[in-house]
């Protein structure tokens, strides 16, 4: 039994040209607004300038680790490292909003997963919400259970899910049904019964204002050889150590 992979289907059927930031764009945004060149960035970072110039022009991403040395070696939060340009004072939160559209998510992507991070415009946001691709398909390929502060609501919308979490036995969930949890315990989403992938929709909350940068950096995998599809990065909050996820074998 196959999903129905609609909803999340990646790559254009059409070459039309994305309207979304990606990983390039926000980098010569922050080069822009520091007055760097691109060798003054890659004194300041250590990472290869022909890297960076690649990187610029969407013809290579980076792992998570590159991304989490970008900000710790140019001492700035994700947040403000991945914030677009503004003139004006960030004001009061009052009556905002923000349509989801998957045109517009940030996409991150792993081997077992794709994430697509909603709403990315918003800063400062009091919950996470992110619509996930699922692939893998058992607790041994996922890896360590990982825990991260807060708590999390899980709603399937496509296939099934099988719950593994630290203190409870795995739990199958299909389509239609939902989970809400402590996401400090261990837990782990892989594909449940026949189904090759399952997609969820996910909204993490919690008061840890590093919350972003946990849910980014729970799976850095990913091969950093160059990438063909326009490579984006989450719209993190900050950058905390307290805030960065816990992993625990399985099992």
């Amino acid at each position: 039994m196959r999903v129905n992979r609609g909803l999340v289907r990646s790559g254009p059927a059409k070459p039309v040209k994305s309207s979304r930031p990606t990983l390039g764009s926000l980098l010569r945004g922050l080069r822009a607004r520091n007055g760097w060149t691109l060798k003054e960035m890659s004194a300041k970072t250590h990472i290869p300038l022909s890297t960076l110039s690649k990187v610029e022009h969407d013809r290579l991403t980076l792992t998570y680790d590159k991304l989490l040395q970008l900000s710790q070696r140019l001492n700035l939060r994700m947040s403000e490292l991945f914030a677009e340009d503004s003139s004006a004072a960030e004001s009061a939160v009052t009556a905002r909003r923000s349509i989801g559209h998957l045109a517009s998510a940030v996409r991150v992507n792993t081997e077992n997963y794709d994430y697509y991070y909603l709403c990315p415009e918003l800063r400062k946001k009091r919950m996470i919400p992110v619509l996930t691709r699922i692939r893998a398909k058992s607790v041994e390929e996922f890896g360590d259970l990982v825990q991260h502060s807060g708590e999390e609501y899980i709603y399937v919308l496509e296939g099934s899910i099988e719950v593994h979490t630290e203190f409870y036995d795995p739990l199958v969930l299909h389509r239609g049904e939902s989970i809400y949890l402590d996401s400090n315990m261990g837990h782990a989403y892989v594909t449940g019964g026949d189904f090759e992938e399952a997609v969820i929709l996910g909204v993490c909350s919690s008061a840890d204002k590093g919350l972003m940068d946990s849910l980014i950096t729970l799976h850095g995998e990913e091969d950093d050889t160059g990438s063909d599809s326009g490579p984006t990065i989450a719209d993190a909050e900050s950058l905390s150590a307290k805030g960065r996820p816990r992993r625990r074998r399985a099992g």
